[in-house]
């Protein structure tokens, strides 16, 4: 027969679990929470002008200058929770590709490659673009499923084991290199180099592996930084020059979708400035180094880092330095300002 004494232990027990449940959901919902409203405010400053506050069709205020295709309906239910986290998280991160019929890029199947959507892979964070991602959730009413957390710990543990299987390595070449001494002593020869080689190439692969997990641990948490784009070499004969800028035309439109941001004419986005003349008042090598790394010249531009090489750079530069539109009339228009 159970005493008083035991009712109470058993009570304080039950509520003692049930608040540790309570503590430990809530700590999943601030973080969370946390997540999302970081995730609103990158909405906000990189997506919202496309996409619209609330993630409607038209309600941004470049989605009605956008080529075709524009963006979804990120708030339609029924049609992005077919989506999984890791898909959505994909469309923000992937390779640009040229989607130029017959000679662009080879395009699976399931593969998106929509040009007028930039990748933010070499811009943000993965911390950061799942927090994009948790916050398009809820712009359909659903929740991030994917264990974001839980990658982190991945990453870090694999950075782990990968010190590990470099420390272990180390001292098995440091090892070899002993015996291989102590053996060149007693024949009284040089030290044979080959007698450590399977070591050495083993070292080698362990330490190529330990920077690619520093790296992708680091990159978790913190955006990607690249070295100073150099000045580049814009110079080349005539014939050169037309073929690389026809390049750099298809590469704007059809790889890097520029033309969803900037106007040319009466057609293209309004978020970046118009390049009809661009040829005039742009300088090509700044040009060059914009277009390769936005963010070193202006940190907080809306302006992705598209991950162009250096032959893709070099052509879209060509192509923008021909944009030599007419400037205004300005007879015509102060004729027109007498009128008025």
């Amino acid at each position: 027969m159970r005493t008083t004494g035991d009712v109470r232990r058993v009570w304080l027990a039950g509520a003692l679990v049930g608040l540790s449940a309570l503590v430990v959901g809530a700590g999943c919902a601030l973080f969370q929470s946390e997540r999302v409203s970081k995730g609103q405010k990158l909405y906000a400053h990189y997506c919202m002008h496309c996409h619209g506050e609330h993630g409607r069709q038209n309600e941004g205020y470049n989605w009605s200058s956008m080529p075709d295709p524009r963006p979804k309906d990120l708030s339609a239910k029924e049609e992005m929770s077919t989506f999984k986290d890791e898909e959505l998280f994909a469309t923000v991160s992937r390779e640009m590709k040229d989607t130029t019929p017959e000679v662009g890029d080879k395009i699976g199947d399931d593969e998106f490659a929509v040009p007028t959507m930039p990748t933010f892979k070499y811009t943000l964070s993965e911390e950061e673009l799942w927090a994009i991602v948790a916050y398009v959730r809820t712009l359909h009413g659903t929740k991030l499923q994917y264990d974001v957390d839980g990658r982190k710990k991945g990453l870090q543990d694999q950075l782990q084991a990968a010190q590990q299987q470099y420390d272990r390595a180390k001292q098995a070449l440091e090892a070899a290199e002993k015996k291989a001494e102590e053996e060149a002593k007693k024949k009284r020869a040089e030290v044979d180099d080959s007698a450590t080689s399977k070591e050495q190439e083993a070292l080698a692969v362990a330490a190529k592996e330990l920077e690619k997990a520093k790296a992708a641990e680091a990159n978790f948490s913190a955006r990607p930084k690249f070295a100073a784009v150099a000045r580049p070499d814009l110079t080349m004969k005539p014939g050169q020059a037309v073929k690389l800028s026809d390049d750099g035309r298809r590469l704007y439109m059809n790889k890097y979708g520029c033309h969803a941001c900037h106007r040319v004419g009466e057609t293209g986005g309004v978020v970046g400035p118009a390049l009809d003349r661009a040829g005039f008042r742009l300088n090509s090598t700044w040009v060059y180094r914009w277009i390769k790394y936005p963010q070193s010249m202006k940190p907080d531009t809306r302006m992705p880092n598209l991950g162009l090489t250096d032959s893709d750079a070099k052509a879209i530069v060509m192509y923008v330095g021909t944009l030599r539109a007419p400037g205004p009339d300005k007879s015509e228009a102060k004729a027109q300002a007498k009128v008025e």
